[in-house]
């Protein structure tokens, strides 16, 4: 991808290490854990495309070791350059760098479409802190938290994505943070509030409903970004073959493809992020029109 390196101000912290663990039981992602991190992201508090390893893990940890998937490894950039080079600073290895640089990138992009756009915050942390939204653990994947406006990321799962998912590149981990920025888009428009509050009114299956067109319409969002992204010099951010692995990550994560690779029979009332299809189907909507106007995952058939 053609970035430009991005500057980080006050709108990107490291958190490191802290005491955002869920308690109990001690390392390794117990079940009692998992539930607890479950039932934030149903009431919409924790919206990303990493929380669906969360919903897979809780619904499949007692049916076979197929299920877990949360364990994280190290990101995509050699171990050895990726290590801490201080205390807590932000954007200090290769894959913060990068994440910066696409953070930075979609300000550029939506502060164009937005009148009085308000940047969120980027805040890396390793294994566990704490967010606004409660505890922030690697095992959760990457989220968006409304309550501070903030995207929570361990670079970690960036290998995670490529080992365990087969979605390498540099495009299929642009794709996941562009994604929890447009879960701040749809803070700050107002969609999320709407869909909180009807989810509240809903039957757990409505509401997983309404959950799965809010990440269709973030998958859309971040295919907006990609579309419209150039850098400095005004070339595109994609190079030739970033659609596709962006495309690969999208059709990884999405509900029945994990179903089926934890050996589960997909049941679409559980989805809360979409099939692959319908992953692919909306974020290739925001690539083809680059028009956030054509990301309406709510007043049509997804």
């Amino acid at each position: 991808m053609r970035l430009d390196d991005y500057d980080p101000g006050d709108d990107i912290r490291d958190l490191g290490r802290g005491g955002g663990g869920f308690g109990g039981g001690g390392g390794g992602g117990g079940m009692g854990g998992l539930l607890l991190g479950l039932l934030p992201m149903l009431l919409g508090r924790k919206m990303g495309c990493g929380t669906i390893l969360l919903l897979g893990a809780a619904a499949f940890f007692l049916l076979g070791p197929g299920a877990n998937m949360l364990s994280m490894g190290s990101g995509t950039a050699d171990p050895a350059a990726d290590s801490r080079g201080g205390a807590n600073v932000a954007c200090d290895t290769a894959s913060e760098r990068f994440a910066c640089n696409v953070f930075g990138s979609t300000h550029t992009v939506w502060e164009g479409l937005i009148s009085g756009y308000k940047k969120p915050t980027l805040n890396f942390f390793t294994e566990s802190n704490r967010s606004g939204c409660g505890a922030a653990q690697s095992a959760m994947g990457p989220f968006y938290c409304p309550a501070d406006q903030g995207v929570y990321l361990d670079t970690s799962f960036f290998r995670e994505l490529e080992t365990k998912f087969g979605a390498a590149g540099d495009a299929a981990q642009a794709y996941v943070i562009a994604h929890e920025v447009g879960h701040h888009i749809q803070t700050i428009s107002g969609i999320s509030d709407q869909v909180r509050q009807a989810q509240q009114r809903a039957s757990q299956a409505e509401g997983n409903a309404l959950q799965v067109r809010m990440e269709l319409q973030a998958d859309c969002y971040a295919g907006v970004w990609a579309a419209r992204a150039k850098n400095s010099a005004g070339q595109p951010v994609l190079e030739p073959g970033d659609m596709e692995e962006a495309m690969r990550a999208a059709n990884a994560i999405g509900d029945d493809t994990l179903m089926r690779s934890a050996g589960q029979r997909p049941v679409p009332e559980s989805f809360t992020h979409g099939t692959s299809e319908q992953r692919m189907t909306w974020l290739r909507r925001g690539l083809q029109s680059g028009d956030p106007r054509q990301c309406d995952a709510f007043g049509t058939a997804i």
